[in-house]
């Protein structure tokens, strides 16, 4: 799938290098750059000449525009060294004056009047702004210049880990795109087999980040009559999808996504379902990272389904626990007591026939290929990672305030419930790897959402069923 998605990648930025050549013309620093892709120091002068070249504007807007193509085909020609030397110089070179933000902040302070103060605060406001701002706005203007600075953000947000003026500047573009993707500029579109392009169906296949999709006729399938998917997109990126969310329509809360995903299981008549369940929600750009609108998203698609379909009363998830088993597996590295009640740790010795520790014997048994096949093992498992389930979803913070897992931060922000946790719902090695094999239903009950939501944010309230508050006690 990474292969998949970095296929995609590079045929975005061969789109953007062929599209921005007509308006670039014969670009200056462009074959340098294709030779020596890492950018050199000797290349660094002329890289700086070319940004000033853009921010001066001399021969107006088309000059302009034509210097920002070939500013952006430099980088696109250059390795991952020397994009991030190019993005350093942006952020050390184009960044803002401190002399000249406090002589604007003493232009202030000594205003005698109103009309003076006024126009001290404009220019206090104009030293406040870095020109790398006005720098990263000009690609906005060219073909894909939009998808160009969203993949720009992806890759400043690995440089920014470990250098403060690359965050300085990812910070700044952060702030750009969350301006230009607020969520009442996005449009919501169906995603079907029949009409959406191929294109778009191939990044689908490429973006899903929940449960692979293995094929065309998987993801066929999950376009099927009794499926649904749905997607945010911009008007500037219209064949990119920016998240998106696949929904099953069935009857009843379902607890098994291999079943729920089985290519051969029987087509549901969309007017009986009684419920739609949300398996997949797949954030498709890397680059938008923190910014959020899967919340939005949601609603939307809520709303959608009921227009369409009266029969529907149930909206809940099926919906992975990625971080149960790190979490667990540090409370057993460092010994933490009390983790097993005496009935657990006797049922998984019995199980296992030794006489090694309960604790070790519950990492060593979830460790265990295909444990879940062996009936005795799973049914001495099942009690004590059910209930450390429970524990983990309802009760386990970040810094005292969210959920610790972040799926589960993500629904109960959005209003929902702890609904239900589904024991061997996942049972592909990744839902081993991350949660034991469970997942969990959170569901989505209209008229509760926003007291849920409120309660969630200000108090640090986790709803949850009596049955998940029936597992913790045991």
């Amino acid at each position: 799938m990474d292969g998949e998605r970095t296929g995609l990648l590079d045929r975005t930025m061969r789109n953007l290098r062929n599209g921005w050549r007509t308006i670039a013309g014969t670009p200056y620093g462009v074959n340098a750059a294709t030779s020596r892709p890492h950018l050199p120091d000797a290349d660094i002068e002329t890289l700086r000449k070319q940004m000033h070249a853009c921010l001066n504007n001399k021969g107006g807007e088309v000059s302009a525009r034509a210097e920002t193509a070939k500013l952006g085909q430099v980088y696109l020609a250059l390795d991952e060294n020397g994009r991030r030397r190019f993005l350093s110089v942006m952020a050390q070179e184009f960044d803002t004056d401190p002399e000249q933000i406090d002589s604007a902040i003493d232009a202030v302070q000594l205003s005698v009047d109103d009309d003076e103060r006024r126009d001290s605060e404009y220019k206090l406001r104009q030293a406040l702004e870095a020109p790398r701002i006005k720098l990263l706005i000009q690609f906005n203007s060219l073909p894909d210049g939009v998808k160009f600075l969203v993949d720009m953000r992806a890759e400043l947000l690995k440089f920014a880990k470990e250098d403060r003026a690359l965050k300085a500047l990812e910070r700044d573009l952060k702030a750009i795109l969350t301006s230009w993707f607020d969520v009442d500029f996005l449009e919501l579109r169906r995603i079907s087999w029949e009409k959406t392009s191929a294109l778009i169906l191939e990044k689908l296949i490429a973006y899903e980040a929940v449960h692979a999709i293995a094929s065309w006729e998987d993801l066929k399938n999950r376009l099927d009559t009794d499926r649904r998917c749905f997607g945010f997109f911009h008007p500037r990126m219209p064949d990119e999808p920016l998240i998106f969310v696949e929904v099953a329509l069935v009857n009843g809360i379902a607890g098994n996504v291999q079943e729920l995903l089985d290519e051969t299981a029987p087509i549901l008549d969309p007017a009986s379902a009684d419920t739609a369940i949300f398996y997949s929600i797949s954030n498709a750009q890397k680059g938008l990272a923190g910014i959020s609108f899967g919340n939005f998203l949601i609603k939307r698609v809520v709303s959608e389904l009921m227009d369409e379909l009266d029969n529907l009363k149930t909206f809940s998830t099926l919906s992975p626990v990625p971080g149960f088993r790190r979490w667990l597996d540090k409370l057993i590295s460092e010994g933490a007591p009390k983790i097993l009640k005496p009935n657990e740790r006797k049922a998984l010795q019995a199980a296992a026939g030794k006489g090694k520790g309960s604790k070790g014997l519950l990492r060593d048994m979830m460790n265990m290929p295909h444990w879940h096949h062996d009936d005795e093992i799973s049914e001495a498992l099942r009690a004590p990672l059910m209930r450390l389930c429970a524990r983990y979803l309802t009760e386990e913070k970040r810094g005292g305030k969210g959920a610790l897992d972040p799926v589960a931060n993500f629904h109960l922000s959005n209003g929902a419930s702890v609904e239900r946790i589904n024991w061997l719902g996942d049972t592909a090695p990744k839902g081993f790897d991350q949660a034991a094999g469970m997942m969990v239903n959170y569901l989505y009950h209209l008229s509760k959402i926003e007291d849920n939501h409120e309660n969630y944010h200000s108090k640090g309230v986790v709803n949850a069923s009596s049955g998940v508050r029936g597992l913790i006690k045991g």
